[in-house]
């Protein structure tokens, strides 16, 4: 009897359904001090990502250098700078770049509206 075969979209639903119960692992075991099961489940996550071509959540930061879960306070240190999020991992020393365009972009549309620039100046 042949095998029934699964639509591609099915596919990503049951890869993205995996990869965020592997992140929560990850996050688990990263909290107790468990950091190589932690990268192992990361690793895994990708490895899924990669066979089902579904991207890597992105509310689900990780070090790309070491495959750590990010858990800001725990293994990596979060700083704000002028336009973007950094975060270290105190794991390998990998540094990430986010931008936070969006918050910024807000804050500057209400600026706009009370009548003033992007510098604070009245108009």
């Amino acid at each position: 009897m042949a095998k029934k075969r699964i639509s591609n979209r099915e596919a990503r639903r049951i890869a993205q359904e995996r990869m965020g119960r592997l992140f929560d692992l990850a996050l688990v075991e990263a909290r107790e001090g468990r950091i190589d099961r932690s990268r192992r489940y990361v690793t895994l996550a990708r490895r899924i990502g990669m066979r089902t071509n579904t991207p890597m959540p992105r509310d689900r930061p990780y070090c790309k250098e070491c495959m750590a879960p990010l858990h800001p306070g725990t293994n990596c240190q979060v700083r704000l700078r002028s336009d973007r999020v950094v975060m270290h991992c105190l794991s390998c020393g990998a540094v990430r770049r986010v931008p936070y365009l969006r918050e910024k972009r807000e804050r500057d549309e209400q600026g706009k509206e009370k009548g003033t620039d992007s510098e604070g100046k009245r108009a």
